[in-house]
């Protein structure tokens, strides 16, 4: 009677199916098994065999030490989601599965590169639910302040998330209504947020980055039955801090000298935001009434500015820059070749290359780029020597500094 591969992890399976978005049947039919067997692989009540395990790599294009690797305990922390209405469950979880790899890479990553510290202000008090608008306001500027941002338009959002110690990457999963999530994870006490990129607007990225700070300085704390509970006002809440962090009052109301459509197109460019975020700014700052809200965003919908407004085109996607760079500095400082940091990821090198930005085919042999980011990483200082391993010299760097 022939037995399953020892070791096999059946969450590793699980994850990987619900990356991919597919059923168990489905699964089934690409690797030539029943869905029976698929649904006893996930429970644990069955390990496939040898060739079942390669055809099961091979049908999904991850190798087959993945699903012989423990997994990873990534806290009870509630996973922050923008809408679980309009977000479909499949959708939650191949974002979900998304940012628990990232902190898994980041993990693996951070034996040879130092992150930058985290710096991200949260609530003094644990109960969101007492949290007044003046102090979400009062919380977003604290957090320009301390980031040095002053009370201007933010260049680069992402960039600035990610200097505060966030680890951040966008990635499509073919769900337009998914826009991220964010979560703080206990692997490293780290905040991680993955923001899909199926949504070809980065003007509507830079608002979903500041909506996940959001909750990552107001809910640290809130527990994932207060979450399902308060869904509509803690995604509120998350709102308004984004709406504060990139508009803050003092500088941007002076600014609004007529609230009409045309004079906050013409702010667009210069604020980053779309006229939307603007007009629901403009009444948070009570720069116009309820009547005059309604009668605004009316008007942006005669326009057709619902489906996209003018000059969305004209700002590019802010790209994440810690993964990327950290790869290629452990790569063009010899400190792993390109395989063997492939081996230690673990994961299918298309899913690496697409979550740390890097070009496709980055990992093939025949590529060979040495274009470096500029950013706060900085490499963990040599220990020792250089040593000869199985792919190349690899230097030895202390886990703990």
């Amino acid at each position: 009677m022939r037995t399953g591969v020892n070791g096999f992890q059946p969450a590793r399976l699980i994850q990987v199916r619900e990356s991919l978005g597919i059923t168990r049947v489905s699964l089934a039919t690409l690797v030539g098994v029943s869905p029976a067997t698929i649904s006893n692989w996930e429970k644990g009540s069955q390990a496939p065999e040898e060739d079942k395990l390669r055809a099961l790599g091979e049908a999904v294009k991850f190798p087959k030490n993945w699903f012989l690797q423990q997994p990873r305990d990534h806290g009870s922390k509630p996973y922050f989601f923008r809408s679980l209405a309009s977000s479909t469950k499949t959708a939650r979880e191949m974002a979900k599965v998304r940012v628990n790899w990232v902190a898994e890479m980041a993990n693996i990553l951070g034996q040879w590169v130092n992150w930058p510290e985290v710096n991200v202000p949260s609530l003094p008090e644990k109960v969101f639910l007492t949290i007044t608008d003046g102090e979400i306001e009062t919380l977003a500027t604290e957090c320009r302040k301390t980031w040095k941002l002053g009370m201007g338009p933010i260049s680069d959002v992402v960039l600035t998330l990610e200097n505060a110690g966030i680890i951040f990457a966008r990635d499509e999963i073919g769900y337009l209504k998914m826009d991220g999530v964010s979560h703080w994870s206990q692997l490293d006490g780290r905040p991680y947020v993955f923001v899909a990129a199926d949504k070809a607007n980065g003007i509507r990225n830079r608002f979903d980055a500041a909506h996940e700070l959001g909750h990552l300085v107001l809910h640290r704390d809130v527990d994932e039955l207060t979450f399902k509970q308060h869904h509509k006002e803690i995604e509120r809440q998350a709102d308004l801090f984004a709406g504060c962090f990139l508009l803050p009052a003092e500088s941007f109301s002076t600014e609004v000298s007529w609230p009409t459509l045309e004079a906050l197109l013409s702010l667009k460019p210069r604020w980053k935001t779309s006229v939307a975020a603007m007009i629901m700014r403009c009444h948070q700052l009570d720069i116009i009434d309820d009547d005059q809200k309604l009668r605004l965003f009316k008007g942006r919908s005669a326009r057709g500015w619902t489906k996209g407004e003018p000059y969305d085109d004209q700002f590019p996607f802010e790209e994440p820059r810690l993964l990327n760079r950290a790869v290629r500095m452990l790569v063009d400082q010899n400190i792993l070749n390109r395989t063997e940091l492939s081996h230690k990821l673990g994961l299918s090198e298309y899913l690496v290359e697409s979550l740390c930005g890097l070009p496709n085919g980055f990992f093939s042999p025949q590529s060979a780029e040495n274009n470096l980011v500029e950013l706060k990483t900085q490499l963990k200082a040599k220990s020792s020597q250089p040593k000869k391993g199985d792919g190349g010299n690899v230097l030895d760097f202390p886990r703990n500094l």
